[in-house]
């Protein structure tokens, strides 16, 4: 290791003691509290070595990395909030001593705790489900297309109704969405959607409009977008006809689509991409999702489960 690297680390950790000092004579911390903030930011500082970095130095974009890589170790959300709550003291009292003039901290989301897990199906059930329409009407074809895009994406009910036609790209097979707070992100369909969405603009949406235009990708006979509250008739329908009982919400497709790709080994940040989630820590339940779907798994196919 460089000199100046052994000073840059050395400096770091300077910087956490004096923090920790202040933390002592200013609010007579416990030694417990201090040794709690003492670890949480520790661990900031082996991590920003490791990506050569100065703990100090850390911008917002390198904090939401530090906190994805922790769940990725299997941080739970009560620990991921406990580590953030240390790393915001901690520039805080950076910016008040001068030795920055922002806190990179300040508006990232505390992770939501006592959360229920999201309701979820298993891959034959979105199978079941997938297949319930009937697609030789276009209406049944439309609906298809629209189970099928919303599985492939894990698009917000919200996102998928509102859909126009100019933010398809069939030919590069991908959407562009505008989602929560204007963040635009692109979004892949995957063979299959994209060609679902190929048949049904080319065989069934003209038929709905029955001559009239609009702008939606998926209108009603109307030519308006589909309000939320039909979609989600839409999806009870074709979940009774598919022969799935247990109760589910606006967001069950979505909820699917994040599962499975994480039982399949898909990277949290990509879903979080994907899912249009400002931070990890909003995608991090879907971790505990997938966790538990592989306990139930081993229980029943290990010999021992």
């Amino acid at each position: 290791m460089s000199q100046k690297r052994s000073q840059e680390i050395n400096g770091s950790m300077d910087s956490i003691e004096r923090f920790l000092d202040a933390m002592w004579m200013e609010r007579g911390l416990s030694e417990n509290t201090l040794a709690a903030y003492r670890a949480d930011l520790q661990n900031l500082a082996k991590w920003a070595q490791g990506v050569e970095r100065e703990v100090e130095t850390l911008a917002r974009d390198d904090i939401l990395e530090f906190l994805a890589w922790r769940v990725q170790q299997g941080a739970r959300p009560r620990s991921t909030a406990r580590q953030l709550s240390s790393i915001r003291r901690y520039f805080r009292y950076l910016v008040r001593e001068g030795r920055r003039s922002d806190d990179p901290s300040s508006d990232i989301e505390m992770p939501r705790l006592g959360r229920p897990l999201p309701k979820s199906l298993g891959e034959s059930e979105v199978e079941a489900l997938l297949a319930a329409p009937e697609v030789e009407k276009p209406l049944g074809l439309r609906d298809r297309a629209m189970l099928e895009l919303l599985y492939a994406t894990g698009l917000r009910v919200s996102e998928l109704v509102s859909l126009r036609l100019d933010q398809v790209n069939l030919r590069q097979g991908v959407i562009r969405i505008n989602g929560k707070g204007e963040r635009e992100r692109l979004v892949p369909l995957g063979e299959e959607s994209q060609a679902w969405l190929q048949r049904y603009v080319e065989e069934g949406r003209s038929g709905i409009l029955g001559g009239r235009q609009s702008p939606f990708l998926f209108p009603t006979r109307r030519s308006e977008h589909m309000t939320r509250q039909a979609f989600w008739h839409i999806i009870k329908r074709y979940a009774q006809r598919a022969g799935i009982s247990r109760g589910l919400s606006p967001h069950t497709l979505r909820h699917a689509f994040a599962t499975h790709l994480l039982n399949n080994g898909a990277d949290l940040r990509v879903v979080q991409m994907l899912l249009g989630h400002s931070d990890v820590s909003t995608t991090q339940i879907y971790t505990h999702v997938a966790r538990e779907r592989l306990k139930s798994l081993h229980e029943e196919h290990h010999p021992r489960g």
